[in-house]
């Protein structure tokens, strides 16, 4: 077998480069050599696996097959050696963290306060992004840690829930009293302001899929950039605002906002810590969850 792997590897180059002479340089070895190698790899495997053409060689159908294969295991060899880099990089303490500006304000903040006390040495880097940025970012190793809504596209994402929040719609009463929402809930829908975060944001295409199936379409949407502008729009009188209930606690609390008795139901969603599976169990990573 380890004579094989030799064998596959010239294969690949040779199939990757579509050219015996272009894989000779970047093997730094003979063309005849590669050629070898091909007719003996060709033997052990009973098949024909290249085809000479006037620009160099192609792959045969079983040629296909095998290209296929190698291609996946030497991208996960690769992958292997990159992680292996990570192990050692992150030995000396430090944390790449993506997270939205609300999620960032309103749970990672508290957070890294608790980290930072318990792990004073640690260097941190954080960017702010949504969550599909966040697990791009993820997949393309540029980060290692996560803070997002939990979503059904995690496929080599390992996600550790931190909390459930829920979307509520909120409003002051000078506002609500203005619309009379108690006397005519359906004429509210047509003539009040709706506040939402943008399109692109997770939140607002959750909010979204539970109007479409209600059959509701909003009359009035202001889209807003930022929860915290959300939140003090409201405040304000500017119009109902879809804002995280966990994040309003004062507000509710004090009566500068009060949660609209809408007939939609909202149901809870998950937020947490995410990373790439093969690394969940390096010791920085599962300090930083446990903290």
């Amino acid at each position: 077998m380890e004579e094989n792997l030799t064998l596959y590897h010239v294969f690949h180059t040779v199939a990757k480069n579509g050219n015996i002479s272009r894989a000779a340089k970047e093997l730094y070895i003979s063309q005849p050599a590669i050629s070898k190698s091909i007719r003996k790899l060709e033997d052990n495997l009973n098949t024909i696996l290249f085809k000479r053409t006037s620009r160099g060689v192609s792959l045969t159908p079983e040629g296909e097959i095998l290209y296929q294969h190698t291609s996946e295991a030497f991208f996960a060899l690769n992958k292997g050696e990159e992680t292996i880099a990570r192990h050692h990089s992150l030995g000396i303490a430090q944390l790449r963290i993506g997270v939205s500006t609300t999620l960032c304000r309103y749970i990672l903040l508290p957070y890294l306060q608790r980290f930072i006390k318990a792990y004073p040495h640690v260097q941190l880097s954080i960017s702010n992004q949504s969550t599909y940025q966040t697990l791009a970012l993820l997949e393309e190793n540029k980060i290692d840690i996560g803070l997002i809504g939990e979503t059904s596209s995690q496929k080599n994402i390992y996600f550790q829930s931190l909390q459930e929040i829920q979307d509520i719609f909120v409003a002051t009463e000078s506002y609500l009293e203005h619309l009379k929402l108690r006397s005519d809930p359906k004429e509210f829908y047509q003539t009040a302001t709706f506040m939402m975060l943008n399109e692109e944001n997770i939140t607002r295409q959750y909010v979204n899929r539970v109007f479409l199936e209600k059959g509701m379409e909003l009359t009035h949407v202001l889209e807003v950039s930022t929860m915290d502008l959300l939140i003090e729009f409201a405040k304000i009188s500017l119009g109902t605002a879809c804002v995280i209930r966990e994040f309003v606690q004062e507000e509710l609390a004090s009566g500068k906002l009060i949660e609209l008795p809408l007939d939609l139901y909202f149901a809870p969603r998950k937020i947490g810590f995410a990373c790439r599976k093969e690394e969940k169990e390096l010791s920085v990573i599962q300090n930083f969850f446990n903290v």
